[in-house]
């Protein structure tokens, strides 16, 4: 998952890029809303988290330009001015969920993990793929009840891969929510994750599909045939 930090406290952004990194997240950082607008208008991010005080471009008028590209990005605003009125300004413009500073780190967290679930479609925090089981709190996969051990990108390639069940998922889609401003990884690279996510998670027949020249599709896996018998009447 990747998020845009837009903050001008360099105090309070470097705490938060460095939290989030921490916590799994592809994490790009800027300090003024004109550089926010430019990032949302050409690149791709899973959530923005957005301060409401940026010079040389109001947080308010970020969120209203990226409404008006008809974005649906999930966007947490964060702002020192904690009333009414700004709430229910923001909210109108198509925030979706707002926190006064100061705040806590770890409410903070809790939230962008709700609206970053919520952008991927919503669902269950704890999320279930056949004998494959993926918490989405902790971070955590486990396969036939077996913790497996992952790099962070091949968490964040499962976490992908579950989140878009029986989809195609282009490398450079990978790229995108995987990679941050400066991070070299080539399609080369993500091949070579693929390979090692799909090595860890097909002994439980956890099968990550190929389609040559296009992307990678985490299969449907096969319900279990129902054990019920019709009686003749």
């Amino acid at each position: 998952m990747r998020i845009l930090l837009a903050e001008d406290d360099s105090v309070l952004a470097d705490g938060l890029t460095r939290s989030l990194r921490q916590s799994g997240y592809a994490t790009d950082c800027v300090r003024s809303g004109s550089e926010a607008d430019t990032a949302l208008a050409t690149q791709d991010f899973d959530l923005l988290i957005l301060d409401l005080g940026l010079p040389k471009m109001s947080g308010l008028e970020v969120l209203r330009r990226l409404r008006a590209r008809n974005s649906r990005l999930p966007v947490l605003i964060l702002t020192a001015v904690d009333s009414v009125e700004q709430r229910v300004k923001g909210l109108d413009l198509g925030a979706d969920d707002y926190m006064a500073k100061p705040f806590a780190l770890s409410e903070l967290e809790a939230r962008v993990r709700a609206l970053t679930r919520r952008g991927a479609g919503g669902g269950p925090t704890v999320i279930k793929h056949g004998p494959l089981i993926y918490d989405q709190v902790g971070r955590i996969a486990y396969v036939q009840d077996q913790m497996l051990e992952l790099s962070a990108r091949e968490l964040g390639l499962l976490e992908i891969l579950l989140q878009r069940t029986g989809r195609l998922v282009s490398k450079e889609q990978l790229v995108d929510h995987l990679c941050e401003w400066g991070d070299e990884v080539s399609n080369n690279a993500i091949e070579v994750y693929i390979h090692r996510l799909r090595k860890k998670i097909e002994i439980g027949g956890v099968r990550i599909a190929t389609v040559r020249g296009l992307g990678y599709c985490l299969e449907k896996f096969p319900e279990a045939p129902s054990t019920n018998v019709p009686t003749e009447v």
